[in-house]
């Protein structure tokens, strides 16, 4: 039996593999801003910390950053997230900042810490601002961590479980504010396990006396494009080593989270946005 190979049959066959080569294309352009973008993760982790304390072993962190809720990251999406981790019911939810999007007004703001407000924890929340924060408005970011009772910056709190105790710390943003790590941690003793939270990992390569035993950061979206064997195309900070997850550093022991929302481009590709569960194990 003959094929049919007439130049007219030929041309449709070309025209056919041609139209489904440029669907795919289109299909795979639209993935990484409608579909991976807003599949959001629960990734667990196992943190070894040095001098923590026996009561504290298997001690839960529920991480949030970079929620940037504005342009494409909307309440009802921030909500859901809220709600997936008080389901968790972790001892603590830590928040690394960049809550809002927008520069220069106070409106995403106001919308959006009625609803940090709804998170909840055994041990309560702790919060620091990122840079989005101090662009949006600084004096508006800070009213609303003081009247929401998570804001640690420049502060210290104590976590007690019967003698022992675990000492929180926040840091000022990286580029919009002073980092005050010492200043932190001016309550503690040389004893305690310290945990500090800043926005911008790059925080940890400034200048501070205290030694912190685990510090957790967001900013760098992971990546937010995960290229297979290659670099992260944006990576907002000045060490490159700091992309995402666990990273051991001479100075600290470094976690950093994907985060939730987005930054230049509303993409991610190979790098799900993710809700972080910390689980702290002593070494």
């Amino acid at each position: 039996m003959k094929s049919d190979n007439t130049p007219s049959s030929l041309n449709v066959s070309r025209r056919r593999f041609i139209r489904a080569g440029l669907s795919g294309a289109v299909l795979l352009g639209c993935y990484p801003l409608f579909v991976e973008r807003n599949i959001v993760l629960v990734n667990e982790y196992r943190i070894p910390v040095r001098h923590l304390p026996r009561l504290f072993n298997g001690y839960r962190i529920a991480h949030l950053t970079d929620l940037h809720y504005g342009a494409l990251v909307s309440a009802g999406f921030i909500d859901g997230v809220i709600q997936r981790t008080n389901a968790l019911k972790p001892d603590l939810v830590c928040l690394t900042g960049d809550y809002v999007h927008a520069r220069n007004t106070t409106a995403e703001i106001d919308e959006v810490w009625p609803l940090l407000q709804k998170l909840s924890a055994r041990d309560g929340v702790t919060a620091v601002l990122g840079n989005h924060d101090h662009w949006a408005d600084t004096e508006r970011s800070l009213q609303w961590m003081h009247r929401s009772g998570f804001g640690i910056r420049h502060a210290g709190r104590a976590v007690i479980r019967g003698n022992e105790r675990l000492m929180l710390g926040g840091a000022g943003d990286f580029y919009e504010d002073i980092q005050g790590i010492d200043r932190a941690f001016a309550r503690s003793d040389d004893a305690d396990c310290r945990v500090l939270l800043a926005h911008n990992p790059d925080t940890i390569d400034t200048s501070f006396h205290t030694r912190v035993d685990l510090t957790l950061c967001g900013h760098t979206h992971g990546g937010q494009v995960k290229i297979p064997f290659g670099p992260a195309p944006i990576l907002p900070v000045r060490n490159k080593a700091y992309t995402e997850g666990l990273i051991r550093t001479p100075k600290t022991q470094l976690f950093i989270s994907r985060g939730i929302g987005w930054a230049v481009l509303p993409l991610r590709f190979n790098c799900y946005p993710e809700i972080a569960l910390l689980r702290l194990v002593c070494v």
